[in-house]
């Protein structure tokens, strides 16, 4: 019986996630069909709530984009399934060589997924239920860009929250650089070459979540570009933009970090204790910094940790540590680097900020 209630809670969940487009979508479905039945008096105006729902989509990103191919995909399908249907007339083998035509002119005009798939619709619907030869093509041109400026208006004005994602997918990525620097920091404290192993394999399928905060980010931008309500959410959205290039790389070093850090494992160089504590440190400001985020703060106390973890990445941490001590020396000031960028310093500030390898570098 727990199993059956944990299910239907996982359920739930991604439907409360997705709760808010759904409501966009019928709400502008309907509102188009009115519009274009009793505004423009168009009796069957199928295409302007199905042109609503395709602009808004069960996911966010991309609509504006979305509404042209959508029109232009309307235009092309209508247009070549009337010519052609009305030269050759309906058949199978028509039905074929109007979709195949149509599809094909689409994706000459423009590689996106949307255009081609409305043009292929399109020309199948005017080749078998819609005869060519009235106005019925000019309407339904006018019902696809009915839906789709009718979409772009209830998402303008009915907006989902543009951080909801950011938050959502901006927590698994900073989480996944936690546990990344603390396990590597357990296995080098406990000189335990399998946990390594294992926090590598790990940190190795990060690269996904990365990209859903990419996605996440580039929808989140066009709801506060698109809804006047959305747009004091526009720096808290810059502050996520910014760290998100910085914690992949971030990532992308730790990963290094740890390869490293198994093969001194295994060959049994000595790895220094201070190594672990450092890493901790850094980890430490890691949650901060999500915490400073997800609150909409500039992450000054984020940066304050990160300085006081980088003030022990230098040669006296390792000591007289062979080569693999000083490739993860390098890789823990190229980590501090990247965790103060994504804090909204410059690069050069953020180099700036490390000490000196040995007290006789001058800075």
């Amino acid at each position: 019986m727990h199993r059956v209630w944990a299910e239907l809670e996982r359920r739930l969940k991604r439907w409360q996630r997705t709760a808010i487009p759904i409501a966009q979508c019928s709400l502008a479905a309907g509102i188009a069909w009115l519009v274009a039945f009793y505004v423009f008096g168009h009796p069957r105006p199928f295409f302007a709530p199905i042109a609503a729902v395709v602009c808004l989509g069960v996911s966010f990103g991309q609509r504006l984009r979305r509404v042209g191919e959508l029109v232009v995909g309307v235009s092309v399908g209508i247009g070549v399934g009337d010519l052609l249907i009305s030269l050759i007339g309906s058949g199978p083998w028509q039905i074929t060589l109007v979709v195949a035509l149509a599809m094909s002119a689409a994706v000459l005009l423009d590689s996106g997924a949307v255009i081609a798939l409305q043009a292929g619709s399109s020309a199948v619907l005017v080749a078998t239920l819609l005869p060519p030869g009235d106005t019925g093509g000019l309407d339904r041109m006018v019902d696809a860009l009915i839906g789709g400026v009718v979409g772009l208006l209830v998402a303008g004005l009915l907006p989902a929250n543009p951080l909801t994602v950011a938050h959502r997918q901006g927590k698994v990525v900073l989480d996944e650089l936690e546990r990344a620097l603390r396990g590597v920091a357990d296995a080098v404290r406990g000189h335990d070459a399998a946990k390594c192993a294992d926090v590598l394999a790990k940190a190795r399928e990060s690269h996904k979540a990365v990209e859903d905060l990419r996605t996440g980010l580039d929808a989140g931008a066009e709801i506060a570009r698109i809804a006047p309500i959305r747009w004091r959410r526009r720096g808290d959205l810059e502050r996520y933009r910014t760290a998100a290039t910085a914690v992949d790389h971030a990532l992308r070093n730790t990963r290094v970090l740890v390869r490293r850090a198994l093969a001194a494992l295994r060959d049994d160089e000595p790895m220094p204790g201070g190594v672990a504590d450092v890493l901790d440190r850094l980890a430490d400001a890691v949650r901060t910094l999500q915490a400073d985020l997800a609150e909409g703060r500039e992450p000054v106390k984020a940066r304050e940790e990160i300085y006081v973890a980088a003030r022990g990445a230098t040669l006296a941490l390792i000591g007289e540590g062979g080569f693999s001590s000083r490739v993860v020396l390098a890789q823990l000031r190229s980590i501090a680097v990247d965790l103060l960028l994504a804090t909204g310093i410059k690069r050069n500030d953020a180099i700036a900020a490390l000490p000196p390898l040995s007290q006789n570098q001058k800075r």
